[in-house]
């Protein structure tokens, strides 16, 4: 019997990022799969979320479509983000605890990480880095001193 630990186990930003990745998986959408989970400071779990139309409504009930009107041709006014979900589905108050998303946070829910008291960010993906929503998303968590890393999961780079 070895009395030294197992030397590959995966780090905590690997296993939530890849945690996050999974929870993508139960988005519906079929152009963006977006996940994300909030830990706290002692690692432990206490949200998670994807992307999605409210709860209790039905999947057919609005368009996934990325092109049009925005009020009645495309999702981007019913849609909850991953983020937003995560802070919705959390087991206690999110303040100071560090969120891991699939894909950067746009405006519209930094302004929620930011008044819910997250203190950093884990995102791997950043594509949409120099548009407008995004450019204010970095502002906004910048002004707030909330930490923003980039991580690429190594599941994902295979």
């Amino acid at each position: 019997m070895s009395t030294e630990p197992r030397k590959d186990a995966i780090s905590w930003d690997e296993c939530f990022m890849r945690i996050a990745h999974v929870i993508s998986d139960r988005s519906k959408d079929p152009s963006t799969q977006a996940g994300a989970l909030i830990a706290d400071q002692n690692n432990i779990v206490v949200g998670l979320g994807y992307n999605g139309f409210p709860r209790s409504t039905n999947d057919n009930a609005f368009t996934w479509d990325r092109e049009g009107s925005k009020l009645s041709e495309t999702k981007y006014a019913y849609v909850c983000h991953a983020e937003e979900n995560a802070i919705y589905n959390s087991n206690k108050q999110p303040h100071g605890c560090k969120l891991y998303t699939t894909l950067f946070p746009c405006n519209e829910c930094a302004k929620t990480i930011v008044q819910n008291g997250i203190t950093e960010i884990i995102y791997e993906s950043d594509k949409y880095h120099d548009d407008d929503i995004w450019v204010a998303s970095r502002k906004i968590l910048d002004a707030a001193g909330v930490t923003q890393r980039q991580i690429i999961s190594e599941a994902n780079k295979k």
